[in-house]
C-alpha cells in the first residue's frame, strides 16, 4: 500500500508529484463511476477555420493556462516554463471551508483540424493522494460551418479512499453537488473571460501568492512568477 504524505504547502507537494503515479487504471472505469459532459457556446466567428486573434484563439489560450478555474473553488499551481504534456499541477480546493491540496498530471493534448471542426484541449488525470480518481478533459472547438465556438469539459471520476477520513465523509455528502457546481462555474468563467469582462484578483492576494518559478492561477488571472535577484 502506498503511504501518502500530507502537505500544507503547494510548492512542497509540487516537488514530490514527479514520484507519484496515476491512482487508477482505465480498465477500472465502469459502473459506479460518474460521467460528466458539460458544453457551453462562447460565441461565433466567421464561418471557416479559426481566425487569428479571434474568439477560438482567445479561448484556447485561456484553456492552455487553466485560467478559467473558478477562484472560489480551485486554485492551480505549476512550474513556470513546464511543457504542457506531462506537466504536474497542484490544485488547491476549497470544500466546506477547508482548503486541501491535490496532485494531477497532464496526460493528453488534443490539437486537431478537419474540414468541419477545429479542436484544441488537454486532459489531466489524478495522482496518488487525490480526493478523487479519474480524468478531466477541457476542450475548445470551432464548427467551421456555423462559426460556433464551444467550450467543453468532460470527465469520469469516483471518490478515492486515500483522502483524509473527514474529507471523505464530507465528500460523500456534498461532493457530487460540488462537482456539478465546478463544471457550471468553469463554463461561466470561460464565457466571462472570452467576452472581455474583467475578473480581477486583489493586489494583496497577487503579492502574497507570487513565488519564484511558480505559476499560480487564481481568479481567472495568472499570477506572474517572481524572478530571483541573483538571476538564478
Amino acid at each position: 500500500m502506498v503511504r501518502i504524505r500530507r502537505f500544507s504547502d503547494p510548492e512542497m507537494l509540487l516537488a514530490e508529484l514527479v514520484g507519484r503515479r496515476i491512482n487508477y487504471a482505465v480498465a477500472e472505469v465502469g459502473p459506479g463511476w460518474y460521467r460528466d459532459d458539460h458544453r457551453r457556446i462562447l460565441g461565433y466567428e466567421e464561418v471557416g477555420p479559426p481566425i487569428p486573434g479571434g474568439l477560438f484563439t482567445r479561448a484556447v489560450e485561456l484553456v492552455r493556462g487553466y485560467e478559467f478555474a473558478p477562484p472560489e473553488l480551485i486554485r492551480g499551481y505549476f512550474r513556470q516554463g513546464s511543457l504542457l504534456l506531462g506537466r504536474d499541477m497542484v490544485l488547491e480546493g476549497c470544500f466546506c471551508g477547508v482548503r486541501f491540496l491535490m496532485g494531477v498530471r497532464v496526460t493528453a493534448v488534443l490539437d486537431s483540424v478537419d474540414a468541419q471542426v477545429s479542436r484544441w484541449g488537454w486532459a489531466y488525470e489524478t495522482l496518488d493522494g487525490h480526493l478523487e480518481r479519474g480524468r478531466v478533459d477541457y476542450e475548445v472547438g470551432k464548427d467551421h460551418v456555423t462559426g460556433a465556438v464551444e467550450f467543453r469539459a468532460h470527465s469520469y471520476s469516483r471518490p478515492s479512499h486515500e483522502a483524509h477520513p473527514i474529507l471523505r465523509f464530507g465528500w460523500a455528502i456534498f461532493g457530487r453537488r460540488v462537482q456539478l457546481r465546478f463544471y457550471r462555474r468553469v463554463g461561466e468563467q470561460m464565457a466571462a473571460l472570452t467576452a472581455d469582462r474583467p475578473i480581477t484578483v486583489a493586489p494583496t492576494v497577487q503579492a502574497r501568492l507570487s513565488r519564484p518559478g511558480l505559476t499560480i492561477i487564481d481568479g481567472g488571472r495568472r499570477t506572474p512568477p517572481m524572478t530571483s535577484s541573483s538571476g538564478a
